[in-house]
């Protein structure tokens, strides 16, 4: 579900939005950003500080808070609140349109593309008078994974 960009272009917006508000370029926020833009799946600030910690950065939780906040503000990021689970993330530049399911026991989240989708809101837009600038769908069920570590076990 991604479209290709350099790792440079996004530098190169981070780089702008940082200077445009006169905050610090530091070695840490771009490291963040690097490791974000690796990464293909959705994923929790505890798990990007653990990430960056064990290939031996040296930041603290609160620099990845608050560079995710930054970049969050930036458009380079995008902030998921998923029911009551805590803050998943995703990179956002170069990344498609997309949707998702949520699993209600395990919680697992499967991203899907529904092309009718994006044709029904610029139907909606249409209808109503609105530029539709982006929308969220979110579906929750139960996963048919036999796997699946919170499914209730049958006594």
């Amino acid at each position: 579900m991604s479209t290709l960009i350099s790792p440079e272009n996004v530098r190169q917006l981070f780089s702008e939005h940082l200077e445009k508000n006169q905050l610090r370029k530091t070695p840490e926020r771009f490291a963040i950003l690097d490791e974000i833009y690796s990464r293909t799946q959705h994923f929790d600030v505890e798990e990007l500080f653990e990430s960056m910690k064990a290939k031996k950065y040296r930041v603290s939780r609160a620099t990845v808070y608050n560079t995710l906040d930054l970049l969050v503000d930036c458009n380079l990021v995008r902030k998921h609140q998923f029911g009551s689970s805590i803050a998943q993330y995703e990179k956002s530049v170069g990344h498609s349109q997309h949707h998702h399911l949520i699993c209600n026991q395990c919680q697992h989240v499967t991203e899907f593309c529904e092309p009718r989708l994006h044709h029904i809101h610029q139907s909606i837009g249409d209808l109503l008078g609105y530029s539709i600038k982006s929308h969220s769908f979110i579906l929750h069920g139960d996963c048919t994974n036999p796997g699946c570590p919170n499914k209730p076990k049958l006594a």
